[in-house]
This record gives structure tokens, C-alpha cells and sequence, in this order.
């Protein structure tokens, strides 16, 4: 025990000697590993957080199309539907009798490059997130007004809105837009708490008042000489002609595939109806690739910061023959040297290791606010989880592997070797 002690305590002390080396291997340890630990959280907390966007809704229901655009544009409200749902269809279905409720919702509208859905007041019982956490409101109340407007928190906050202010909607999505509707300006009526999800990112309007923003449009674009002030257009008949998709909760899990069926098989227009967690896995499927690209990457960063740590000691053995010629002379056996090297490369990787997850963390909280505002993800501050720890672990035995071969060869110097000049 005490000629391994002996041993740690010169390594520590080798490589307090040459401290400059040993932190710039250590730091090419630590931002391996913090990348390698990095693309791992970032990939089970992007899951977790497409998982976490909607909860607690049975099917989605939407025009017929591929089963993760609809999921897309619904729930995440990335791009566009290939059509809209007749008034007359939604009521039907609506009063199926497996259906417990439903949430409509009409989508093809912006507000400064945020989508603005159109639905009831329904959609903030009725929506769940992160297992089965309802939609809070901040400040403010829900849509009791025709031109009332719910705003995200992410919303509220970047475009610095607060209760009563007024807002333009702009007729299709994107920055640009196409039209500003501005003859109908709406008013925020409540602030949403902050979820994580996209609702963070949406502005909420009722379905009338998407109706009301567009009695003088025909076909996507304005009728000429036709234009309605918005008290005359409150007046007016506002029940939605289409909408975009819809939330759907059954009575009893036993009738999902029956009316799954029910609604593919629909003979009055095309519709499909979609189960969440199945489509959620599907979008997931199709990121594989890319996942594993990431993973690829990071695995080979470790091992190049590895292969440096092993270059780094077998440069400096050169100019230590001297150190292990000196060892030998006072007793020192060539498992002894061996065992120094060894020493040395455990703790290059322990210490890298460890300053990789303290990185690792300040990373995540410099980042936390960022990645939440411009992707809807949230990065917790957790402890390293099993599989973390087992990276962390194949890094440190990476490092004695690297480290085998420079030892192996200070193993091999004799004394003579080392006590007599090179030629």
C-alpha cells in the first residue's frame, strides 16, 4: 500500500512539474467529454421535450396527408396543411359517441413571425403538457370577445406585450406575411405561464375572431372595395366555414382504433386521424440519423483528445529518461515506472473528466434561456444519470488505454539506457 501511495504522490507531483501540459490535456479531456455527455442530454432532453409537448389528447385529427406533417403543423405549428376541414364534418365526428371532447383549431395566420391559432375557449381546459400538467394563466383571462387575443409567454415577452395592448394579425405565416389585417385590430386578454412547448410561441385568438379578420377576404386575398369595420363585423354571422385540424378525447381508450378507422374511412372528404406518442416516435425515427451523426462526431473528438494525451506523454519521455534512469537507481522497479505512468494518465483523465462536467453544466446554464427561446426546449440541471456516468467511466478507462503505451515503453528503458548519452 505505501509503495502505491509513493507512486500516486509522484505523479501528482510529475505532473505539477510539467502543470502547463497537464492542463492543456486536461482541457482537451474535459471538452471530449463535455461534448460526448453534451450530445447525450441534449438528445434524451429533446426527446423528453417532444414527448412533453402535448398530452392527455387521444387522436389529432386532420386532412388526409402523411401522419407526421400533421403532427407538425397542429402541435408544433411547423409548416402548413394540405387542407382544411369543413364546419359540417367537425360537428359530426365531434358528436360521435366515443368522443368525451374536442378542440378546434385553425391555423394560416402570424403575428411577427409567431402562428396564431385560432380555437375556444375549450383548447385551455382541454390542452395538457408534460404528462398531464394543464395551461396556467400568467395574467389576464381567456377570449370572452370576438377580437380577444391569448398570448405565449415567450410571445409576451419577446415582443414585450402586456394586458390590453393592441395587436395586428397578419394574413399567411412567416416574418413578411402576406397582408397585415389591420382594420381589426385585437387586444391581449391573458398571458400565458410558461410551458416549454410551442404554446409558449403561439398567439391564441377565437375561431370568430378568424372568421371576422377575414369577411372581406375571398380565396386568400382581399375582395376588392369590400371592407367591414370590426364592430359591424361583430354583428355578423361568425360560425368557422373550415378548419385546420382538431384535439379529440375519448370516453374510454377501448374506442381509439374503432373511431381511428372511423374517421380514415370518412366518405365526405379525406381526413386522418392520428395517435400523439405514435406520430411523436415516428418524427424521432426520422431524426435516428442525424442523432447518430452527433453521436459519431463526439465519440470521435474523445478519442482525438485521447490520442493527444497519449502523444503529450510519449513526447515528454524523451526528455525524462533522465527521471526514470534516476527512479531505477534508488530502487525503483520497472512496474514501479510503469505504475507512474499509468497514475499519471488516471488522473489526466479523472481530472478531465470531472472539469468536463462542470463545463458540461455551465454550458447548459449559460444556454438554458437561449436554446429555450429559439427551439421551445428546456435543458434541466440535473445529476448525471447512469448511462452519463458510464461515458464518463469509458473516458477515464480510454485514458489508461491510451496512457498503456507510453508506459509500456518507460516499462521497457534500462537503466543503462537511461544513464548513458545519446549519440
Amino acid at each position: 500500500m505505501s509503495v502505491l501511495v509513493t507512486v500516486a504522490r509522484l505523479a501528482l507531483r510529475s505532473l505539477w512539474n510539467r502543470r502547463l501540459t497537464a492542463g492543456l490535456t486536461v482541457l482537451a479531456i474535459a471538452l471530449s467529454a463535455a461534448m460526448l455527455l453534451g450530445v447525450e442530454k441534449v438528445r434524451r432532453d429533446a426527446r423528453q421535450a417532444f414527448a412533453d409537448t402535448i398530452s392527455g389528447t387521444d387522436l389529432i385529427v386532420g386532412a388526409r396527408g402523411g401522419a407526421v406533417q400533421l403532427l407538425l403543423y397542429s402541435v408544433f405549428r411547423i409548416g402548413n396543411a394540405t387542407n382544411n376541414i369543413s364546419w359540417e364534418t367537425y360537428r359530426e365526428l365531434a358528436a360521435h359517441r366515443s368522443v368525451a371532447w374536442t378542440v378546434p383549431l385553425s391555423l394560416g395566420d402570424s403575428h411577427r413571425g409567431y402562428r396564431v391559432l385560432g380555437t375556444n375557449t375549450e383548447y385551455f381546459a382541454r390542452y395538457k403538457y408534460a404528462g398531464d400538467r394543464p395551461l396556467t394563466l400568467a395574467a389576464g383571462k381567456p377570449f370572452d370577445d370576438v377580437f380577444d387575443a391569448v398570448l405565449g409567454a415567450e410571445v409576451a415577452r419577446r415582443l414585450g406585450y402586456a394586458l390590453g395592448d393592441p395587436i395586428v394579425v397578419t394574413h399567411g405565416a412567416g416574418e413578411a406575411g402576406l397582408r397585415n389585417h389591420d382594420d381589426k385590430p385585437f387586444r391581449v386578454s391573458g398571458i400565458l405561464a410558461p410551458t416549454g412547448t410551442p404554446v409558449d410561441r403561439t398567439v391564441h385568438v377565437s375561431l370568430e375572431g378568424i372568421e371576422a379578420m377575414h369577411i372581406d377576404w375571398k380565396g386568400g386575398a382581399p375582395i376588392p372595395g369590400r371592407r367591414t369595420d370590426a364592430e359591424a363585423a361583430r354583428k355578423m354571422d361568425l360560425e368557422p366555414r373550415t378548419i385546420t385540424a382538431f384535439l379529440v378525447g375519448l370516453d374510454s381508450k377501448l374506442a381509439l382504433f374503432r373511431l381511428q378507422r372511423t374517421i380514415s374511412t370518412y366518405r365526405a372528404e379525406p381526413l386522418q386521424a392520428i395517435i400523439p406518442g405514435v406520430a411523436l416516435q415516428e418524427l424521432w425515427d426520422l431524426m435516428g440519423v442525424a442523432e447518430n451523426a452527433l453521436r459519431v462526431i463526439s465519440v470521435m473528438v474523445a478519442v482525438t483528445g485521447l490520442l493527444g494525451m497519449a502523444a503529450v506523454i510519449l513526447a515528454s519521455l524523451e526528455s525524462r529518461r533522465r527521471e526514470m534512469a534516476v527512479l531505477r537507481s534508488v530502487g525503483a522497479r520497472p512496474a514501479h515506472v510503469f505504475g507512474l505512468l499509468m497514475s499519471e494518465s488516471a488522473t489526466l483523465g479523472l481530472a478531465g473528466v470531472a472539469t468536463g462536467l462542470g463545463l458540461l453544466h455551465a454550458l447548459v446554464l449559460a444556454a438554458r434561456p437561449v436554446v429555450s427561446r429559439l427551439f421551445g426546449l428546456h435543458l434541466p440541471l440535473a445529476p448525471p444519470t447512469t448511462l452519463d456516468l458510464a461515458l464518463l467511466g469509458a473516458v477515464v478507462l480510454a485514458a489508461l488505454a491510451a496512457g498503456a503505451l507510453p508506459a509500456w515503453r518507460a516499462y521497457r528503458m534500462s537503466l543503462a539506457d537511461g544513464l548513458s548519452p545519446r549519440v
